[in-house]
């Protein structure tokens, strides 16, 4: 069955129609392929949309008035290739644009990225290879891109050319199986063999520190049986429990970034090398267990961060996948997607997905595109109309021949997903933006100390010592848990609000946002069809009566349960009647007729017919001038009227929509605070508009083809810092191009995939509350953050002063981290 629906948004319009004699259009289906639109890269019709107040050609309308109402030269300086391939606002982006290198594109997830100097570690690790081009990285969304010479490296080869250093790289198409080592192994054999370090130093150590007789003497074979056994088990909690931090340093040096790191790494180090050259000498203090706490605290810390986002994530319901990897031919024979020619045809069955893009040469349907346009109301296809892979077939079987470019409009969606992603950096953390200055400060002057005191003639243990404490005192563990404790509990807190922190930059960006952007279709509205209002006349007063309308409904549902259109389904759930004793259901249909335009069938021997309102007219139904009115009123509200009559009479009038969600209203409110609310559709007309008369919402783009909604929300941060909220295929795009993507948990995969976070109660108003604790957690890290550095402040000047020594350094180290622990654990 075929109800009454919109031509796709994305469409051309004649110009007739805009009320606007300065734009031009065309509904030509055909196109010059050299000629693309200027906001989404869409080819453009032979004739395309133009206006005096906007500079360039488009698609269609919508990309026109987004063009015409954020111009391009308000935007931020973007690569030529457009904003929606790269992150702006980013002081570490650089000039580089994958776009302009000629070669192909690869895209890998990479495991063991957690800061912005894997980024640059990682793209100067591929460029240096040979037959590399180029390469972006991105470790808010362990992605890097590269672009190479086909001719001179293999694609199989590409992710071993990244790995390594504890880095691993897989295919990204293939990467949703892949288990990370959470480390939670090393951390446990660490933690076991620091207790052993401290025993012995508890009972053999720390006693000869305070004034006691030592029980081994270091130059004896007890002593160095018992120093021994200390350097291995340090040794082993180093550089094995302790290699990420040491890895992280490492690349830190290597990218030519400090970051907190490579100052935890200097200060283990430093007490490790002081105690192994201490130990050979002889000498009796030593810092080894400096070593170990600072190993186990900070990684402690940073497993327990993991440990709260994977717990988080599993709060997540297995979503599908909605890409297609096979096609049926006409002749009935399934094929891989790749064997698919251009011209060939093929066959799509109803509640299949349309493997490709192409064209309608056989049979008529309804087509649900709210996947890849975002349009709520599937869309009436008949030979001759396009339509998009990615797609469903609804209600009947059509055969389509595959386009020019054996392409799917799904697939181009992936594509540009993962090239936004590749290109979008992970936001600095902040404690690794201060450690930039901090971490090299606190060497310079740990130097500077002990070579001050070398040249005024203090011995050489006496100026390492002070240097080293130094080092110790300058709080590692309290700065190095200052974030991952604070985001652990922003995570946790979320969680426990129905919110999956998906990326931590989160916390960095969402306390900025200026612009809210919402997707209509199934974030603002149900994203389903359901029936919204029952409309009858009554024969003898006019009156409309409850009783006739539970009769429209009842008998309008007994024949639609047969149809498998979306609106017929929405009409048959609200009229479900409960099945006899028997199970069979309570009205049976006889003589049930489809056609494009609706259906009928006997039930209880009177022949019921329900669709388009034309359609009954055609079958010799009187429509009366009341429900003539209700009709009007439903298309001007932008729902769907569904007629239904019988005994030649149009007996009511059904409204389907998809309606606005009921929460909205009370969402609006706290994300309009001081922020710019803007809702994207694809949808236009009615539909569009009802949203523009909404407290809370500035400005609403209609007709906005997906191909088109990053580049709109990557134009919108002329205004400042960008949150979009979405949750179908078409979103994710956006989504990973804004500063801050939400998702809603309804949503697709890839949207999910593409966001910072995700609603998993699918509640709009919880967008606010997202909000709330990421402001909340970024005021958190910065708390403790200031309180390791006034420690510091205090601490550092009497380390160089000679008035500490690294086990009193260390125990004010521990107390420090005491009180960031505590600060973390407390309520948001």
């Amino acid at each position: 069955m075929s109800h009454e629906s919109r031509p796709p948004t994305n469409r051309p319009v004649p110009a007739s129609d805009s009320g606007n004699s300065s734009e031009t259009s065309t509904s030509s289906r055909h196109t010059d392929a050299a000629a693309t639109c200027d906001l989404c890269d869409l080819p453009t019709p032979d004739d395309p949309i133009t206006a005096a107040d906007a500079d360039g050609s488009f698609c269609c309308r919508g990309c026109l008035e987004v063009s015409r109402t954020l111009d391009r030269t308000d935007a931020p300086d973007v690569p030529d290739e457009s904003a929606v391939r790269s992150r702006v606002g980013q002081d570490e982006m650089d000039d580089r644009d994958l776009a302009d290198l000629e070669g192909e594109d690869a895209f890998l997830a990479v495991e063991g990225m957690h800061c912005s100097t894997c980024e640059a570690f990682l793209e100067a690790t591929a460029e240096g290879e040979d037959g590399v081009l180029g390469a972006t990285a991105s470790y808010a969304t362990d992605t890097i891109r590269i672009v190479y010479d086909s001719d001179r490296v293999a694609a199989e080869d590409l992710p071993d050319l990244v790995s390594g250093y504890g880095y691993t790289a897989a295919d990204r198409a293939a990467d949703d199986e892949t288990d990370a080592d959470d480390g939670l192994v090393s951390l446990l054999l660490g933690g076991f063999f620091g207790m052993m370090v401290m025993v012995w130093y508890v009972l053999f150590l720390y006693p000869t520190y305070f004034g006691f007789e030592p029980v081994a003497d270091f130059g004896g074979y007890d002593g160095l049986f018992l120093a021994a056994n200390i350097w291995l088990l340090a040794s082993f909690i180093l550089f094995y429990t302790g290699y990420p931090i040491l890895r992280g340093a490492y690349v830190s040096l290597r990218a030519g970034r400090p970051n907190m790191d490579l100052l935890v790494a200097t200060a283990a180090l430093g007490s490790y090398t002081y105690s192994v050259i201490a130990m050979l000498l002889g000498e009796l203090h030593l810092y080894f267990d400096v070593t170990v706490a600072i190993v186990l605290v900070v990684t402690a810390g940073t497993h327990y961060e993991q440990a709260v986002k994977r717990r988080a994530t599993g709060l997540l319901s297995e979503l599908t996948e909605r890409q297609v990897d096979e096609a049926r031919l006409e002749s009935g024979e399934t094929v891989p997607l790749e064997a698919v020619e251009p011209g060939d045809r093929l066959l799509v069955r109803p509640g299949e997905r349309v493997p490709l893009d192409g064209e309608v040469v056989e049979g008529t349907a309804a087509i649900d595109e709210s996947l890849v346009t975002g349009e709520s109301l599937p869309a009436r296809k008949e030979p001759g109309d396009f339509v998009r892979g990615g797609t469903v077939v609804t209600d009947a079987p059509i055969v389509l021949s595959v386009g020019d470019e054996a392409e799917s409009t799904l697939d181009r969606l992936v594509s540009l997903l993962w090239s936004i992603q590749s290109a979008r950096p992970g936001v600095q953390r902040l404690a690794d933006k201060l450690a930039t200055v901090f971490v090299p400060l606190v060497v310079a002057l740990a130097v500077g100390t002990a070579a001050v005191l070398l040249l005024t003639g203090s011995s050489a243990s006496d100026a390492l010592l002070i240097g080293l404490t130094v080092v110790i005192v300058s709080c590692p563990c309290a700065l190095g848990l200052a974030t991952p404790l604070a985001i652990a509990a922003g995570v946790q807190a979320a969680a426990e609000r129905g919110i999956v922190v998906a990326t931590e930059t989160i916390f960095e960006d969402a306390p900025s946002i200026d612009v809210v952007v919402l997707d209509k279709t199934g974030t603002l509205t149900t994203g389903t069809m359901a029936v919204e209002a029952v409309h009858t006349v009554d024969s003898d007063d006019g009156d409309e009566s409850d009783s006739d309308a539970d009769e429209v409904l009842r008998r309008a549902g007994t024949v639609e349960a047969l149809s498998e259109h979306p609106i017929a389904a929405a009409v048959a759930d609200a009229a479900a009647a409960p099945p006899t004793a028997d199970g069979t259901p309570a009205r049976a249909v006889e003589g049930f007729e489809r056609t494009d335009r609706g259906v009928s069938g006997l039930v209880d021997g009177e022949r019921v017919t329900v669709g388009h309102p034309e359609y009954l007219r055609e079958q010799g139904h009187a429509v009366p001038e009341a429900l003539e009115s209700r009709i009007d009123e439903t298309r001007t509200a932008g729902r769907v009227p569904v007629a239904v009559g019988w005994d030649g009479r149009a007996r009511g009038v059904i409204t389907v929509g998809d309606s606005p969600r009921g929460e909205l209203e009370d969402a609006l409110e706290t994300p309009s605070t001081g922020r710019d609310v803007v809702v994207l559709t694809g949808d236009e007309g009615r539909a569009a508009d009802e949203f523009r008369e909404l407290d809370g919402v500035d400005e609403v783009f209609a007709g906005v083809p997906p191909e088109a909604k990053a580049e709109t929300v990557d134009r919108l941060r002329a205004r400042g810092t960008v949150a979009m909220v979405g949750d179908g295929s078409n979103d994710a795009p956006a989504l990973a191009a804004a500063d801050v993507g939400i998702a809603m948990g309804g949503g697709t995969k890839l949207a999910t995939d593409a966001a910072d976070a995700v609603i998993v109660d699918d509640d709009l108003t919880a967008v606010a509350d997202a909000f709330d604790i990421a402001t909340s957690t970024h005021r958190r890290i910065r708390q403790n953050l200031g309180w390791a550095f006034a420690y510091n402040a205090v601490a550092i000047p009497l380390a160089v002063a000679g008035l500490l020594n690294p086990l009193f350094a260390a125990v004010a180290m521990a107390a420090s981290s005491a009180l960031v622990v505590c600060n973390s654990a407390r309520s948001l």
